[in-house]
């Protein structure tokens, strides 16, 4: 069982910068896909960011592409969503989540099955 704990949220104007981490307890996330998603209100859950930390392959959504970076730590325990350059339509619950490589795509909530609680962030403009 992974369990995954995000911390860093809060509260921005726009062009501030936010870093989330998710830190991953009791398991090594080198041999997971770890993900940042987002949910605004009333609008589907959205892939933000993924990295593969075994070979550091990463995926980012077109929105957040030059603004935003995935990375893990050396201990490859945390993963951290640097975000820069923030918009109010980055305004989200953003949720850090895991899967094993054989399931489903690296960027598809759907095929993640491990959640963190979320972290709000909020860009104000």
């Amino acid at each position: 069982q992974v369990q995954l704990v995000e911390s860093g949220g809060g509260s921005v104007q726009a062009g501030g910068s936010l870093r989330l981490s998710c830190a991953a307890s009791s398991v090594s996330i080198n041999n997971l896909w770890m993900g940042w998603f987002r949910q605004a209100p009333g609008k589907e859950r959205e892939g933000v960011a993924t990295i593969y930390p075994s070979d550091g392959t990463t995926y980012y959504a077109d929105s957040v592409k030059g603004r935003f970076t995935i990375s893990h730590d050396n201990a490859k325990t945390t993963v951290f969503l640097h975000m820069n350059n923030l918009k109010p339509e980055d305004t989200a619950m953003y949720y850090c989540a895991a899967k094993h490589p054989w399931i489903g795509s690296p960027i598809l909530p759907s095929d993640y099955n491990y959640w963190g609680q979320g972290t709000q962030v909020t860009v104000s403009s």
